[in-house]
């Protein structure tokens, strides 16, 4: 009677596709297919049906009552052979069995869907579809597996789900759009940073006799079959590809030890991604444990804010991972407290007893029946215990491999005891395989909320953006692009209006500063304190008519040296390199880049390469080129006659600067105590450190400068009257006339560097910089450092990030869409291409 019943379930049950289809899928498939077409026992098929009965694996005997339990007998006494044909025997079977479960499964959940009603609430049609599809303890059949690699089309739905989860964490953080995660909770040393490792495969989270996790860290495990090892990203810190799990323990340890002492706790999350051939596609969140006591170097809230950092976390429709260990009572369970204020009903907990070998089989299997403290998706005990061994390698995979294998031995002595009548769910592989199975199921039921909430957010961020921005695409490379080339352009206009004349003017100017210098050193500075004294130097009053005329040839061939030999190519070169500076610094406050301090920065040491990179050569081919006029000077009758206007029109704005000095100075003073102090110096000497008469050091001091400017306007004055005179109208009088030729010379030295200057150095400029520009923008910043510049003006950033949120919720709908058409597919194929017009797995209505 058995065998038949399983012959006419195998032929009345659809095959079982190659994808997976999760529960409520298949229970959509059984309530909508209406009356199933069955294929009665026929005697031709006798020899066959046989043949496959011989062959029933002890897999199947053990889900079949009595008789199952004779085929397991004998499968385990059958030789290698045997088994070896019984395996496709078993591939066959299973179809068949699973099929079957869920063909009753689908009448249950059909009776319960039809008599409850749906809540208002998305969370709360959440909250309830996790409690209807949760996998509990009395629904958990025995799976042994000997490998931990993950069912890639089972997880298909549940990965495309965590793709989207990235991207709406990276357009809002709020709580807006949010997906459900897997939040892992328990007090300090219950074994949940064991749990969470033994999840991973690998050793990555801090450990410490202190507080060490003090920031959640949200964990997302993406499986990578085809990938070689295991790599962690940081994406805040835009750390990716890390190999090594020690630098990622370390920096997460250095992240949370960052936490000032003063707050403890910070609800900034840390996010981690893990990839790896041999994690599930599981999305976790690893919260500070709980603690009783505030230790004295402790804050005294610090209890209270784990708890209000917990409970955020806590909120649906999240599941919650509570983690107690075994030789605490659960009634003093933090996790199971916690997870009670948040979840009362038990309908989003899942409780995980962790280190079972402490106490007695019978007491863990008590607790793990969910009697005394019950949970709809039950518990599971795992043991975290690494194996004793003597070896000196004592962490790595091998520890973690070496772990779980000692895991399940100490279930397989115990497996009367867990595995008896009464069935329990036991071990770090099936608390994988069910979390990947409640976490696929609820990111399912999240698909209708979670796409009716991305339209309204896309709906409103295109409303806006048309609005404030009329549409206009803007990324923060075309930004760039359009400042660089504002200010290359302005360049280039700069170019036009800066060339040969202008250096020569700049230039020039310098060399008169210069020559007036030397005249003041050279000709027209006495000391106040020899003015009365009997002076062995002929009186420059006695210029014009000088007899003697060798002091003065010997005077003037000495300033000529001066000016010739004071480094006019470094002085021009550096005038120039920082006119131009002064000048891009201009063009830039006159652009957009006048808003980004980085971009000015960079623009400032562009420009710095381009002039320094020509700087040295080009002072030395200027020093070469005047290197002539060190020994003789030669000058023409135009060149003398426009020295001497230029000498002019230099002398009368020097006595115009003495005056107005001198003036200012009777303003400030006053002009009766400037006279009395300027008539005292005169004809009395003073120290400078005592006072006479009530005048102060400071307004002798003032009296003194006065004088000097008097004497130096009267001493232009007559230089200016003999500059005019008829003996400087001729070069042959240069020695007469000595602000004249010394003007020639700076001529002559200003238009032979210009020649230099406006090749070696101007036009290499205005040819390289635009270039060095472009390098130092486009080729040498990355992406995020062009993100960064654009964002650093307020009005850029809200239109990139505007924008940039209008992109990536179109992909995320994009994606959920994709996957709805795929969940549609799924439910077609099992209907039969007609699609449920009642409740099914998005919701009431859904089609």
């Amino acid at each position: 009677m058995l065998l038949t019943r399983v012959m006419m379930l195998k032929h009345a049950v659809r095959p079982k596709p190659r994808f997976h289809t999760s529960h409520s899928v298949r229970a959509v498939h059984y309530r909508y297919q209406g009356v199933v077409t069955q294929r009665f026992f026929s005697f031709t098929s006798l020899p066959k049906f046989l043949f496959r009965v011989t062959k029933i694996p002890a897999a199947v005997g053990g889900s079949l009552a009595a008789g199952g339990t004779y085929v397991a007998y004998k499968v385990e006494q059958a030789s290698t052979y045997t088994q070896d044909k019984l395996a496709s025997a078993r591939d066959l079977l299973d179809g068949v069995i699973d099929s079957t479960s869920d063909f009753f499964r689908g009448f249950r959940t059909s009776s319960d869907a039809e008599s409850s009603e749906t809540p208002s609430d998305d969370a709360g049609a959440v909250v309830g579809v996790a409690a209807a599809v949760g996998l509990t303890a009395e629904e958990e059949e025995e799976e042994e597996e000997d490998d931990d690699e993950t069912d890639s089309e089972m997880l298909t739905l549940t990965r495309l789900m965590i793709e989207i989860r990235q991207i709406l964490q990276t357009v809002d953080q709020s709580d807006t759009l949010k997906l459900p995660s897997i939040v892992v909770v328990g007090s300090q040393s219950s074994g949940k940073s064991s749990v969470l490792e033994s999840i991973v495969g690998k050793h990555f989270l801090p450990k410490g006799s202190n507080m060490v996790t003090r920031r959640p860290i949200e964990l997302t495990l993406i499986n990578t079959p085809d990938s070689a090892a295991e790599v962690a990203d940081f994406p805040a810190l835009r750390m990716n590809n890390i190999t090594d799990f020690d630098q990622v323990r370390k920096l997460l340890f250095d992240m949370n030890m960052a936490v000032p002492v003063s707050e403890a706790i910070l609800n900034d999350p840390i996010q981690l991604t893990i990839r790896s051939p041999h994690v599930p596609d599981l999305t976790l969140v690893d919260l500070p444990g709980y603690i009783q006591v505030e230790a004295a170097d402790q804050p005294t809230a610090l209890k209270q804010k784990i708890r209000e950092v917990c409970d955020k976390y806590l909120q649906a429709p999240n599941i919650i991972l509570a983690i107690s260990a075994a030789d605490v009572d659960l009634a003093n369970s933090s996790a199971l407290k916690a997870s009670k204020d948040a979840d009362p009903r038990g309908e989003r907990t899942i409780g995980v007893i962790t280190k079972l070998d402490l106490i007695d089989p019978e007491q863990g299997r008590d607790m793990l029946l969910n009697k005394k403290y019950p949970l709809k998706m039950g518990y599971v005990g795992v043991v975290t215990k690494p194996p004793t061994s003597t070896s000196l390698f004592r962490r790595g995979v091998a520890s973690l491999d070496s772990q779980i294998n000692s895991e399940a031995q100490y279930f397989k002595a115990h497996k009367e005891v867990y595995q008896g009548t009464h069935l329990t769910t036991v071990g770090v592989r099936s608390l994988k395989r069910k979390l990947m199975k409640v976490l696929e199921k609820l990111m399912a039921m999240s698909l209708r909320p979670t796409h009716y909430a991305i339209q309204q957010e896309l709906e409103e961020a295109a409303y806006t953006f048309k609005v404030e921005f009329n549409d206009r695409q803007l990324t923060p490379g075309t930004y760039l692009a359009n400042n660089i080339d504002a200010l290359k352009l302005s360049v280039k206009e700069f170019s036009q209006s800066f060339g040969r004349n202008e250096l020569r003017s700049l230039l020039k100017n310098q060399l008169d500063q210069k020559v007036l210098n030397l005249l003041a050193e050279r000709y027209w500075n006495k000391p106040f304190e020899v003015k009365h004294e009997l002076s062995v130097e002929p009186d420059l009053s006695d210029l014009p008519r000088a007899q003697d005329e060798g002091y003065w040839h010997r005077k003037l061939d000495l300033a000529t040296s001066s000016l010739t030999t004071s480094g006019v190519g470094r002085l021009s070169t550096t005038l120039i390199s920082n006119a131009l500076l002064t000048e891009i610094d201009n063009l830039v406050n006159n652009t957009d880049l006048r808003n980004h301090p980085l971009a000015q920065k960079q623009v400032r040491e562009a420009a710095t390469a381009v002039l320094g990179a020509r700087f040295y050569l080009t002072a030395d081919q200027v020093e070469n080129c005047i290197k002539p006029y060190k020994y003789e000077i030669e000058l023409e009758d135009r060149e003398w006659s426009s020295s001497r206007d230029h000498a002019l029109v230099l002398l009368k704005e020097e006595m115009r600067q003495c005056l107005e000095a001198s003036a200012h100075m009777k303003k400030v003073i006053g002009g009766r105590k400037l006279t009395q102090v300027i008539t005292y110096l005169e004809q009395k000497e003073a120290p400078d450190s005592t006072e006479a008469l009530g005048f102060s050091p400071t307004l002798l001091a003032k009296g003194r400068e006065a004088i000097f400017l008097r004497d130096r306007a009267n001493l232009l004055k007559m230089r200016h009257y003999a500059l005019k005179s008829s003996t400087c109208k001729f070069k042959e009088n240069k020695y007469k006339c000595p602000e004249i030729f010394l003007d020639a010379v700076s001529q002559k030295l200003s238009s032979t560097a210009i020649l230099f200057l406006n090749v070696e150095l101007l036009s290499d400029f205005y040819y390289n910089f635009p270039r060095e520009l472009d390098y130092r923008f486009f080729t040498n910043m990355t992406p995020e450092q062009i993100e960064v510049f654009a964002k650093e003006d307020p009005k850029i950033k809200r239109h990139v990030e505007l924008q940039q949120r209008k992109e990536l919720l179109e992909e995320a709908l994009q994606k959920i869409e994709s996957v709805i058409a795929l969940q549609r597919t799924k439910i077609n194929s099992l209907t039969g291409g007609v699609e449920p017009a009642r409740k099914g797995v998005f919701g009431a209505g859904w089609r």
